[in-house]
């Protein structure tokens, strides 16, 4: 299978060009390299591998046969979203557009990576998929979120009218290596904080909630997605619901750091609650995850120290 990976540099666009390698697939990875990094590929010495540099916004087109198209091309934290608006709103509406065309033209299957931040500030818990959402359009987050939905019905548009075979995957809060310590998001910035030995910054009380999910158990429900025949979204997460203030002393125990915890206000639109239903996954692709937040962020906290990029 030759697959095309779209934002392939990035943190889990990364990720997943090393499993497709691993399971015999050819893998084009491009990226325009606007959040993502050469240094999540470098290693990477493998013929069946091409990198290409690229803004998929602009006219999409790739040599030779072409089997699946996966679109994770976005700036994905709240730093980088928040400082390049346009540049998410683009890649979620012409960049989704280019590689929905590029599917079409060349019979290839596609998978759009969406987001849990689909459904905004929730009024239902936990998230299931035949839930709407809550979004404010026209807040800071909003470039973000709409971006994302708006890729979503794009992509149910090329399905239902010119019968592409995509699928829809809703990625909840994603951790692990690669990560760039200064994105911004939670799990990072703990780490980063805590080995520093600064003060670990929660915002709000701390008592708003996420669902943490290791790289390698969503890169492997996305192998599974893949293959199975199911056009709607899925949800890929973790239902293990905690509060960003136990988050915070799960990384303070893993990192052994005796850093204290200070509290800043909360960002604009920041969602209350985050627990995703995994039943659908559960049911259709047989997959839960299996890695317990104890042990991925060690490994992530190794992972760190290992690449020289903390003390």
């Amino acid at each position: 299978m030759r697959v095309l990976v779209t934002g392939g540099a990035g943190f889990i666009g990364s990720h997943l060009c090393d499993f497709l390698l691993g399971n015999g697939c050819e893998v084009v990875c491009m990226d325009n390299l606007l959040t993502g990094s050469l240094d999540n590929i470098r290693h990477i010495q493998d013929p069946r591998f091409v990198f290409v540099e690229y803004d998929v916004t602009n006219f999409l087109s790739v040599k030779g046969d072409l089997d699946y198209v996966l679109h994770f091309a976005s700036p994905a934290s709240p730093i980088d979203y928040l400082e390049l608006p346009i540049q998410t709103l683009k890649v979620g509406s012409l960049g989704t557009h280019k590689a929905l065309g590029l599917a079409k033209a060349r019979g290839a299957k596609l998978l759009l990576a969406s987001t849990s931040e689909v459904y905004g500030d929730p009024l239902v818990h936990p998230q299931r998929e035949d839930y709407w959402g809550n979004v404010n359009p026209v807040g800071p987050r909003g470039v973000y979120d709409e971006a994302k939905r708006f890729a979503e019905a794009m992509t149910m548009a090329y399905h239902r009218v010119h019968g592409l075979d995509s699928r829809i995957v809703r990625i909840f809060n994603t951790y692990g290596s690669r990560m760039r310590l200064t994105d911004g998001r939670a799990i990072p910035t703990f780490i980063r904080q805590a080995l520093a030995g600064e003060p670990l910054t929660v915002y709000g009380d701390g008592s708003q909630t996420r669902s943490f999910t290791y790289v390698s158990d969503l890169v492997e429900g996305i192998w599974r997605l893949m293959h199975a025949p199911v056009n709607d979204p899925v949800n890929l997460g973790n239902p293990r619901e905690m509060t960003l203030l136990e988050l915070a002393k799960h990384v303070l125990r893993a990192t052994g750091s005796r850093s204290d915890i200070v509290f800043g206000p909360l960002p604009t639109d920041d969602p209350k609650v985050r627990q995703p239903d995994i039943g659908k996954a559960r049911r259709v692709l047989g997959w839960e995850p299996i890695v317990e937040v104890e042990e991925g962020l060690a490994r992530t906290v190794e992972w760190y120290r290992a690449a020289g990029r903390v003390a």
